[in-house]
Protein backbone atom coordinates (compact mmCIF):
# COMPACT_ATOMS: atom_id res chain seq x y z
CA UNK A 1 0.00 0.00 0.00
CA UNK A 2 1.23 3.59 -0.99
CA UNK A 3 2.17 5.56 2.19
CA UNK A 4 -0.63 7.79 0.64
CA UNK A 5 -3.22 5.49 1.03
CA UNK A 6 -6.30 6.23 3.31
CA UNK A 7 -6.76 3.80 5.84
CA UNK A 8 -3.79 3.03 7.50
CA UNK A 9 -4.13 6.02 9.50
CA UNK A 10 -0.38 7.22 9.38
CA UNK A 11 1.17 10.53 7.79
CA UNK A 12 4.69 10.19 7.36
CA UNK A 13 4.10 14.27 7.89
CA UNK A 14 2.43 14.18 11.15
CA UNK A 15 5.15 11.43 12.97
CA UNK A 16 7.40 14.36 14.43
CA UNK A 17 4.23 16.49 15.61
CA UNK A 18 2.91 13.25 17.27
CA UNK A 19 5.64 12.01 19.20
CA UNK A 20 6.87 15.17 21.29
CA UNK A 21 7.64 15.47 24.75
CA UNK A 22 5.85 13.93 27.75
CA UNK A 23 2.71 15.69 28.65
CA UNK A 24 3.71 16.57 32.57
CA UNK A 25 0.19 16.46 33.99
CA UNK A 26 -0.45 13.02 32.64
CA UNK A 27 2.18 11.85 34.61
CA UNK A 28 2.09 13.76 37.56
CA UNK A 29 -1.38 12.38 38.18
CA UNK A 30 0.08 8.52 37.16
CA UNK A 31 2.46 9.34 39.81
CA UNK A 32 0.08 10.25 42.47
CA UNK A 33 -2.87 7.70 41.41
CA UNK A 34 -0.24 4.85 41.98
CA UNK A 35 0.61 6.87 45.32
CA UNK A 36 -2.48 6.75 46.12
CA UNK A 37 -2.81 2.70 45.44
CA UNK A 38 0.38 2.20 47.55
CA UNK A 39 -1.45 4.17 50.49
CA UNK A 40 -4.83 1.81 50.02
CA UNK A 41 -2.75 -1.39 49.86
CA UNK A 42 -3.91 -1.83 46.11
CA UNK A 43 -1.73 -3.07 43.93
CA UNK A 44 -1.38 -1.95 39.85
CA UNK A 45 -3.22 -3.54 37.52
CA UNK A 46 -6.10 -5.30 39.19
CA UNK A 47 -9.90 -5.45 37.68
CA UNK A 48 -11.32 -2.23 36.98
CA UNK A 49 -14.82 -2.12 39.48
CA UNK A 50 -12.84 -4.10 42.12
CA UNK A 51 -13.49 -2.70 45.60
CA UNK A 52 -10.67 -1.54 47.78
CA UNK A 53 -8.11 -4.00 49.56
CA UNK A 54 -7.82 -4.62 52.59
CA UNK A 55 -4.70 -2.87 54.52
CA UNK A 56 -1.62 -5.18 54.89
CA UNK A 57 1.05 -4.33 57.79
CA UNK A 58 3.85 -2.21 56.07
CA UNK A 59 1.44 1.51 56.52
CA UNK A 60 1.76 0.58 59.96
CA UNK A 61 5.37 -0.54 59.73
CA UNK A 62 6.31 2.89 58.46
CA UNK A 63 4.35 4.59 60.68
CA UNK A 64 6.21 2.79 63.84
CA UNK A 65 9.15 3.67 62.19
CA UNK A 66 8.73 7.39 62.33
CA UNK A 67 7.37 7.75 66.03
CA UNK A 68 10.30 5.67 66.75
CA UNK A 69 12.63 8.09 65.29
CA UNK A 70 10.38 10.95 66.59
CA UNK A 71 11.10 9.35 70.23
CA UNK A 72 14.98 9.12 69.40
CA UNK A 73 15.45 12.59 68.50
CA UNK A 74 14.61 13.59 72.42
CA UNK A 75 17.89 11.99 73.50
CA UNK A 76 20.56 14.45 74.17
CA UNK A 77 24.12 14.45 76.25
CA UNK A 78 25.04 17.16 78.34
CA UNK A 79 28.83 16.98 78.95
CA UNK A 80 30.70 17.33 82.35
CA UNK A 81 31.42 21.28 81.85
CA UNK A 82 27.81 22.05 80.74
CA UNK A 83 24.41 22.18 82.36
CA UNK A 84 21.46 21.96 79.86
CA UNK A 85 18.32 23.57 80.15
CA UNK A 86 14.87 22.18 79.54
CA UNK A 87 12.89 24.26 77.88
CA UNK A 88 8.66 23.61 77.13
CA UNK A 89 7.15 25.82 74.67
CA UNK A 90 9.53 28.13 75.68
CA UNK A 91 9.11 28.04 78.93
CA UNK A 92 11.47 26.69 81.79
CA UNK A 93 11.04 23.65 83.09
CA UNK A 94 14.40 22.05 84.70
CA UNK A 95 18.25 21.98 84.74
CA UNK A 96 19.88 18.89 83.84
CA UNK A 97 23.70 17.50 85.18
CA UNK A 98 25.89 16.00 82.69
CA UNK A 99 24.98 12.40 81.50
CA UNK A 100 22.40 11.24 78.74
CA UNK A 101 19.43 12.25 79.01
CA UNK A 102 15.77 12.64 77.03
CA UNK A 103 12.87 14.86 76.84
CA UNK A 104 10.01 15.77 74.73
CA UNK A 105 10.91 16.12 71.23
CA UNK A 106 10.56 18.66 68.73
CA UNK A 107 8.02 20.37 68.68
CA UNK A 108 7.15 20.31 72.46
CA UNK A 109 10.58 21.05 73.97
CA UNK A 110 14.22 21.97 73.18
CA UNK A 111 17.13 22.16 75.38
CA UNK A 112 19.84 24.57 75.22
CA UNK A 113 23.18 23.63 76.61
CA UNK A 114 25.01 26.32 78.54
CA UNK A 115 29.11 25.62 79.53
CA UNK A 116 29.38 26.81 83.08
CA UNK A 117 32.53 25.96 83.59
CA UNK A 118 34.49 28.08 80.82
CA UNK A 119 36.41 31.01 81.21
CA UNK A 120 35.22 33.42 78.33
CA UNK A 121 38.49 36.70 77.97
CA UNK A 122 37.65 39.94 76.29
CA UNK A 123 39.56 42.51 75.75
CA UNK A 124 39.05 46.36 75.37
CA UNK A 125 40.37 49.19 74.76
CA UNK A 126 39.48 53.17 76.07
CA UNK A 127 40.49 56.54 75.97
CA UNK A 128 39.10 58.68 79.27
CA UNK A 129 39.77 61.61 81.57
CA UNK A 130 41.22 61.03 84.96
CA UNK A 131 40.14 63.34 88.12
CA UNK A 132 43.41 65.61 87.13
CA UNK A 133 42.09 66.61 83.57
CA UNK A 134 44.48 64.39 81.97
CA UNK A 135 43.77 62.05 78.97
CA UNK A 136 45.08 58.81 79.72
CA UNK A 137 44.50 54.89 77.59
CA UNK A 138 43.75 51.94 78.93
CA UNK A 139 43.68 48.22 77.75
CA UNK A 140 41.35 46.25 79.65
CA UNK A 141 41.13 42.45 80.67
CA UNK A 142 38.30 40.86 81.67
CA UNK A 143 37.88 37.21 82.31
CA UNK A 144 34.38 35.93 83.74
CA UNK A 145 32.04 32.31 83.56
CA UNK A 146 28.33 31.51 82.83
CA UNK A 147 27.43 30.21 86.77
CA UNK A 148 24.13 30.34 86.29
CA UNK A 149 22.46 28.70 83.03
CA UNK A 150 18.90 30.14 83.77
CA UNK A 151 19.91 33.22 84.76
CA UNK A 152 21.93 33.78 81.49
CA UNK A 153 19.61 32.36 79.14
CA UNK A 154 16.37 34.52 80.57
CA UNK A 155 17.20 37.47 82.63
CA UNK A 156 19.45 39.95 79.86
CA UNK A 157 18.69 39.67 76.43
CA UNK A 158 22.56 39.57 75.37
CA UNK A 159 24.61 38.91 78.71
CA UNK A 160 27.78 38.90 76.86
CA UNK A 161 27.67 42.31 75.27
CA UNK A 162 26.19 43.62 78.42
CA UNK A 163 29.33 42.59 80.42
CA UNK A 164 31.27 44.19 78.13
CA UNK A 165 29.37 47.33 78.36
CA UNK A 166 29.29 47.16 82.32
CA UNK A 167 33.08 46.51 82.11
CA UNK A 168 33.52 50.18 80.10
CA UNK A 169 31.37 51.80 82.40
CA UNK A 170 33.40 50.74 85.97
CA UNK A 171 36.60 51.75 84.25
CA UNK A 172 35.50 54.83 83.26
CA UNK A 173 33.95 55.05 86.99
CA UNK A 174 36.95 53.96 88.79
CA UNK A 175 40.00 55.79 86.48
CA UNK A 176 37.28 59.29 86.84
CA UNK A 177 38.27 59.11 90.40
CA UNK A 178 41.92 58.83 90.58
CA UNK A 179 44.75 61.01 89.70
CA UNK A 180 47.33 60.52 86.90
CA UNK A 181 50.02 59.96 88.72
CA UNK A 182 48.18 57.08 90.44
CA UNK A 183 46.67 55.45 87.54
CA UNK A 184 50.33 55.65 85.72
CA UNK A 185 52.59 54.21 89.14
CA UNK A 186 51.48 52.15 91.84
CA UNK A 187 47.62 52.21 91.34
CA UNK A 188 46.85 49.26 89.02
CA UNK A 189 46.05 46.61 90.68
CA UNK A 190 44.01 48.40 92.93
CA UNK A 191 42.23 49.89 90.17
CA UNK A 192 42.05 46.39 88.79
CA UNK A 193 40.40 45.25 91.85
CA UNK A 194 38.18 48.33 92.16
CA UNK A 195 36.41 48.05 88.52
CA UNK A 196 36.50 43.73 89.06
CA UNK A 197 34.23 44.52 92.24
CA UNK A 198 32.01 47.15 90.58
CA UNK A 199 31.54 45.09 87.89
CA UNK A 200 30.24 42.41 89.87
CA UNK A 201 27.93 44.27 92.04
CA UNK A 202 26.15 45.54 88.57
CA UNK A 203 26.09 41.92 86.84
CA UNK A 204 24.09 40.85 89.93
CA UNK A 205 22.09 43.98 90.07
CA UNK A 206 20.78 42.69 86.60
CA UNK A 207 21.25 39.06 87.45
CA UNK A 208 22.92 37.91 84.65
CA UNK A 209 24.34 34.95 86.10
CA UNK A 210 27.95 35.41 85.33
CA UNK A 211 30.90 35.11 87.35
CA UNK A 212 33.89 37.82 86.89
CA UNK A 213 36.88 36.17 88.05
CA UNK A 214 39.85 38.15 86.70
CA UNK A 215 40.14 42.02 85.97
CA UNK A 216 43.60 43.32 84.53
CA UNK A 217 44.72 46.62 83.21
CA UNK A 218 47.14 45.55 80.82
CA UNK A 219 48.40 49.09 80.08
CA UNK A 220 47.78 52.84 81.33
CA UNK A 221 49.69 55.23 78.87
CA UNK A 222 49.20 58.73 77.33
CA UNK A 223 47.86 59.23 73.77
CA UNK A 224 50.50 59.13 70.92
CA UNK A 225 49.83 62.60 69.95
CA UNK A 226 51.19 63.98 73.89
CA UNK A 227 53.91 60.64 74.73
CA UNK A 228 57.12 63.00 74.15
CA UNK A 229 55.91 65.82 76.23
CA UNK A 230 54.31 63.46 78.82
CA UNK A 231 57.71 61.77 78.89
CA UNK A 232 59.66 65.20 79.40
CA UNK A 233 57.47 65.96 82.24
CA UNK A 234 57.88 62.69 83.94
CA UNK A 235 61.61 62.82 83.87
CA UNK A 236 61.48 66.19 85.11
CA UNK A 237 59.17 65.04 87.91
CA UNK A 238 61.69 62.08 88.50
CA UNK A 239 64.26 64.59 88.67
CA UNK A 240 62.49 66.39 91.01
CA UNK A 241 62.09 63.42 93.64
CA UNK A 242 65.62 62.28 93.42
CA UNK A 243 66.72 65.29 93.96
CA UNK A 244 64.58 65.64 96.94
CA UNK A 245 65.57 61.97 98.00
CA UNK A 246 69.51 62.81 97.82
CA UNK A 247 68.85 66.29 100.14
CA UNK A 248 66.66 64.45 102.58
CA UNK A 249 69.72 61.63 102.73
CA UNK A 250 72.31 64.38 103.10
CA UNK A 251 70.09 66.42 106.31
CA UNK A 252 70.01 63.45 107.78
CA UNK A 253 73.73 62.55 107.61
CA UNK A 254 74.53 66.13 108.44
CA UNK A 255 72.72 66.66 111.55
CA UNK A 256 73.21 63.71 113.34
CA UNK A 257 77.19 64.45 112.61
CA UNK A 258 76.42 68.21 113.83
CA UNK A 259 74.57 67.01 116.72
CA UNK A 260 77.22 64.53 118.13
CA UNK A 261 79.39 67.89 117.62
CA UNK A 262 77.74 69.73 119.68
CA UNK A 263 77.12 67.68 122.66
CA UNK A 264 81.05 66.37 122.18
CA UNK A 265 82.38 70.14 122.57
CA UNK A 266 79.53 70.83 124.97
CA UNK A 267 80.80 67.82 127.03
CA UNK A 268 84.53 68.78 126.39
CA UNK A 269 83.87 72.64 127.70
CA UNK A 270 81.66 70.74 130.97
CA UNK A 271 85.13 68.64 131.22
CA UNK A 272 87.41 71.74 131.00
CA UNK A 273 85.09 73.64 133.39
CA UNK A 274 85.66 70.98 136.24
CA UNK A 275 89.01 70.30 135.72
CA UNK A 276 90.10 73.97 135.81
CA UNK A 277 87.52 73.98 138.80
CA UNK A 278 89.56 70.81 140.35
CA UNK A 279 92.52 72.78 139.86
CA UNK A 280 91.79 76.04 141.32
CA UNK A 281 90.35 74.63 144.34
CA UNK A 282 93.36 71.63 144.49
CA UNK A 283 95.55 75.40 143.99
CA UNK A 284 93.99 76.89 147.14
CA UNK A 285 93.97 73.72 149.23
CA UNK A 286 97.62 73.41 148.55
CA UNK A 287 98.47 76.97 149.25
CA UNK A 288 96.68 76.72 152.81
CA UNK A 289 98.08 73.78 153.56
CA UNK A 290 101.51 75.38 152.62
CA UNK A 291 100.33 78.69 154.78
CA UNK A 292 100.03 76.67 157.77
CA UNK A 293 103.85 74.72 157.28
CA UNK A 294 104.99 78.29 156.39
CA UNK A 295 103.89 79.63 159.78
CA UNK A 296 104.61 77.25 161.52
CA UNK A 297 108.34 76.85 160.21
CA UNK A 298 109.50 79.84 157.63
CA UNK A 299 112.69 79.22 156.95
CA UNK A 300 112.56 75.63 156.30
CA UNK A 301 109.58 76.09 154.32
CA UNK A 302 110.71 78.33 152.00
CA UNK A 303 113.84 76.63 151.54
CA UNK A 304 112.04 73.44 150.34
CA UNK A 305 109.70 75.17 148.15
CA UNK A 306 112.69 76.93 146.91
CA UNK A 307 114.53 73.69 145.88
CA UNK A 308 111.59 71.88 144.66
CA UNK A 309 111.11 74.46 142.21
CA UNK A 310 114.51 74.61 140.89
CA UNK A 311 114.06 70.66 140.84
CA UNK A 312 111.06 71.78 138.58
CA UNK A 313 112.87 73.83 136.57
CA UNK A 314 116.30 71.65 136.00
CA UNK A 315 114.47 68.67 134.81
CA UNK A 316 112.85 70.03 131.76
CA UNK A 317 116.51 71.70 131.02
CA UNK A 318 119.54 69.81 129.59
CA UNK A 319 122.24 72.09 129.83
CA UNK A 320 123.09 74.00 133.19
CA UNK A 321 125.57 77.15 133.14
CA UNK A 322 126.69 78.17 136.75
CA UNK A 323 128.20 82.01 137.61
CA UNK A 324 130.53 81.95 140.10
CA UNK A 325 129.58 85.18 141.19
CA UNK A 326 130.71 89.15 140.77
CA UNK A 327 134.36 88.11 142.20
CA UNK A 328 134.88 85.51 139.79
CA UNK A 329 135.11 85.06 136.20
CA UNK A 330 134.89 81.49 136.02
CA UNK A 331 131.60 79.48 134.43
CA UNK A 332 130.77 76.11 135.67
CA UNK A 333 128.69 74.30 133.01
CA UNK A 334 126.93 70.68 133.73
CA UNK A 335 126.57 68.35 131.51
CA UNK A 336 123.04 67.59 132.64
CA UNK A 337 122.11 65.23 129.48
CA UNK A 338 124.97 63.07 129.95
CA UNK A 339 124.26 62.70 134.10
CA UNK A 340 120.64 61.65 132.91
CA UNK A 341 121.56 59.01 130.73
CA UNK A 342 123.83 58.11 133.51
CA UNK A 343 121.03 57.71 135.53
CA UNK A 344 118.31 55.84 132.71
CA UNK A 345 121.30 53.37 132.01
CA UNK A 346 121.67 52.82 135.53
CA UNK A 347 118.12 51.87 136.13
CA UNK A 348 118.08 49.73 133.05
CA UNK A 349 121.23 47.78 135.16
CA UNK A 350 119.59 47.39 137.80
CA UNK A 351 116.24 46.02 136.12
CA UNK A 352 118.64 43.55 134.44
CA UNK A 353 118.89 40.01 136.40
CA UNK A 354 121.83 40.20 138.64
CA UNK A 355 125.09 39.08 138.01
CA UNK A 356 127.54 36.80 140.41
CA UNK A 357 129.78 40.18 142.25
CA UNK A 358 133.03 39.73 141.50
CA UNK A 359 135.68 39.90 144.11
CA UNK A 360 136.85 43.42 146.19
CA UNK A 361 134.68 46.45 146.27
CA UNK A 362 133.72 48.00 142.67
CA UNK A 363 134.92 51.11 141.82
CA UNK A 364 132.81 54.60 142.18
CA UNK A 365 131.78 55.66 138.87
CA UNK A 366 131.84 58.75 137.20
CA UNK A 367 128.39 59.30 137.39
CA UNK A 368 128.28 58.77 140.97
CA UNK A 369 131.05 61.18 142.50
CA UNK A 370 128.61 63.98 139.65
CA UNK A 371 125.49 63.17 141.85
CA UNK A 372 127.63 63.40 144.79
CA UNK A 373 129.79 66.70 144.05
CA UNK A 374 125.78 67.86 142.82
CA UNK A 375 124.55 67.13 146.39
CA UNK A 376 127.14 68.44 148.03
CA UNK A 377 127.08 71.53 146.26
CA UNK A 378 123.20 71.88 146.61
CA UNK A 379 123.36 71.48 150.59
CA UNK A 380 126.43 73.99 150.21
CA UNK A 381 123.36 76.57 149.20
Amino acid sequence: MAWNESGNGKNPWDRGRREGPPDLDRLLRDWQRRLNAFLRGRRGGGPVGAGPAAPGPLPWLLIGLLVAGWVLTGFYRVDDAERGVVLRFGKYVETTLPGLRWHIPWPFERVERVNTNEIVPFRQQFRMLTRDENIVEVDLSVQYRRADPVMYLFNVRDPDRTLEEVAESAIREVIGKNELDFVLTAGRSEIALQTEKLIQQTVDEYKAGLTVTKVNLQDANFPGQVQTAVQDAIKAREDRERLSFEAQKYANEILPLARGEAVRRQNDAEAYRARVVADAQGEASRFDQLLAEYEKAPAVTRRRLYLETMEDIYANSSKVIVDGGKDSNSLLYLPVEKLLEQRRSAAGAAAAPPRVPSAGPAPETAGSSTSRDDRRNRGAR
